[in-house]
């Protein structure tokens, strides 16, 4: 019992400093040295089994090995699929049946969870768990991915030419220090406590408490923000409107950002270029956008000089990347509860590189379904570019 306790103690100081074989041979020594009945006394003293002082013995007997290995050369349990090769075919049958020729696989339709997976191997004779699944899909060179959003569908053929006269009717008018902007309507916004996606630093334990269901207050309406970016100055402006996402809502934004913006930042200005999707309340076959930008340029007394993106390529707006993004960043995660606070956020988004944004609200109504007359068309000092006149044109006061 004396020698047990001695030898528990040295265990207890040695182990910590020792791996799993060194542990093994160093009781298996002292077993050999207590002789009949050693391995017992050892296994109680150490907490190590039977067996594997045991085998400390038989590797006692072995020519040493290398000081920096623990195994043998070929020791430990053998990778599945070195112990069933054909899994790893069978496996990536199911992830990818079109390419591996098997279109009739029992996952075609179906979620190919890890679980599943193992299931249906477990099915077809293979012995494998879904960690293990996930480790083999790793070394067929497969991760968890998203769907990317790359495809444009059908292309315009003038698609690169218009982006081409965009980017070189932008560099003229910045060349005389003329204004120029992108405009469009960020995402429509619900007002009160609704989710807003993104996760921000809060004491653990004590998230925003918002609604479980997303339906619309009346009382409270929706947050319709129209941005207008100046490229030149990298500067923002916000109109928050109540309303409605009308070409009316557009023009007057604009309005406002000349008002409050632009007129104090180019006083000599004569001319303005404006840079929109071809879609939306400012699409270049909105009859009103037109007739509101003509009056726009009469009140300014501004020649207004207009191109739109082609269809289907708004991302490419500047605004999107250089305002809407950084705005969406600023109010992640919290609750737009009132049209202050989404004007508030809105202004206090800045970035590095020098943008300031400043917003406001806009109570005015904005009736949708409004028609435009032949008449008042005409009335319009719209003159076509001699490229793509249907997205390039200017409009004099």
């Amino acid at each position: 019992m004396e020698m047990e306790q001695v030898l528990h103690r040295k265990y207890h100081t040695l182990f910590p400093h020792l791996d799993e074989r060194q542990r093994r041979l160093v009781t298996a020594a002292d077993a050999q040295e207590l002789g009949r009945g050693g391995v017992s006394v050892v296994a109680s003293a150490s907490g190590l089994s039977r067996p594997t002082i045991h085998k400390g013995l038989r590797e006692l007997e072995q020519a040493p090995l290398p000081l920096s290995r623990v195994r043998r050369e070929g020791g430990g349990r053998k990778q599945i699929w070195r112990q069933q090769p054909a899994i790893l075919d069978e496996l990536e049958s199911l992830i990818d049946p079109e390419s591996r020729g098997d279109p009739m696989s029992p996952l075609r339709w179906t979620c190919k969870s890890t679980r599943q997976l193992a299931q249906t191997l477990a099915a077809r004779g293979y012995s494998v768990s879904h960690p293990t699944v996930a480790e083999l899909l790793e070394h067929l060179g497969y991760s968890l991915q998203a769907n990317a959003k790359t495809m444009e569908g059908t292309q315009h053929p003038d698609r690169d030419a218009q982006f081409r006269y965009i980017r070189r009717t932008t560099g003229q008018f910045l060349a005389k220090d003329l204004p120029v902007i992108s405009v469009d309507t960020k995402k429509k916004e619900l007002i009160g406590p609704f989710e807003n996606k993104g996760r921000e630093w809060m004491p653990t334990g004590s998230p925003e408490r918002v609604r479980v269901h997303d339906f619309a207050d009346p009382a409270l309406g929706k947050a319709i923000p129209y941005g207008v970016y100046d490229v030149g100055r990298n500067l923002g402006w916000v109109n928050v409107g109540c309303d409605h996402d009308t070409a009316s809502f557009a023009v007057e934004s604009i309005r406002r950002w000349w008002r409050k913006m632009g007129q104090g930042l180019y006083p000599k200005a004569r001319q303005v270029l404006i840079c929109a999707d071809g879609g939306g309340s400012n699409g270049y076959r909105v009859r009103l956008w037109k007739v509101e930008l003509q009056r726009l340029a009469t009140q300014t007394g501004l020649a207004i000089t207009v191109c739109h993106f082609p269809p289907g390529t708004s991302k490419w707006n500047k605004i999107e990347h250089r305002l809407f993004s950084h705005i969406t960043v600023n109010w992640r995660g919290r609750p737009l509860e009132s049209h202050d606070v989404v004007v508030n956020l809105i202004g206090a988004t800045t970035t590095a590189a020098g943008l300031r944004v400043k917003a406001a609200i806009d109570k005015k109504k904005y009736p949708k379904g409004l028609t435009v007359s032949d008449a008042e068309m005409a009335a319009v000092k719209l003159t076509p570019h001699t490229f793509h006149g249907e997205w390039n044109y200017s409009l004099k006061p």
